[in-house]
């Protein structure tokens, strides 16, 4: 069984099928989707996936296609063409987000062009920027990575 959900934990899921087709999206409407340079999204059968607490809300986001968020979070959580009997979560809502490696890109035509050197910017660790009283008092109020 494959869980995950929203940041807050209102809207959780799980999969009794496989993932696949694991990617990311360039596309214009799905960095406005995600706010971000891109979608990460794993594909799985829309029999597969059952929603035991709240449903997410729903966003048409075109004339052939919905988008899924928790309507108290806002985390955005699925993307599904009407045609079809597969859908798409966000490998960032999976519980083990390790499971879905993409293996494709699509809208390219979208790329922003900051994407390419992103691997090439310096990196630190949270406990680096945050002083160790302040991670002291720091507290997630995040939905744990689990049911």
């Amino acid at each position: 069984m494959i869980t995950g959900g929203c940041q807050c934990g209102a809207v959780r899921y799980r999969i009794s099928g496989p993932l696949f087709g694991a990617h990311i999206c360039h596309c214009r409407m799905c960095q406005k989707a995600f706010g971000n340079f891109f979608a990460a999204l794993v594909g799985v059968k829309k029999t597969d996936i059952t929603w035991p607490r709240l449903q997410p809300a729903v966003f048409r986001s075109s004339s052939v296609s919905s988008r899924g968020f928790c309507p108290q979070c806002g985390t955005p959580l699925s993307f599904a063409y009407d045609h079809s009997d597969h859908m798409s979560v966000s490998i960032g809502s999976l519980d083990q987000p390790d499971l879905a490696r993409p293996e494709n890109q699509f809208g390219m035509e979208g790329i922003l062009p900051g994407f390419a050197t992103l691997h090439t910017l310096p990196g630190s660790r949270t406990e680096d920027d945050v002083s160790p009283d302040d991670m002291k008092k720091l507290k997630s109020f995040q939905h744990p990575d689990h049911e």
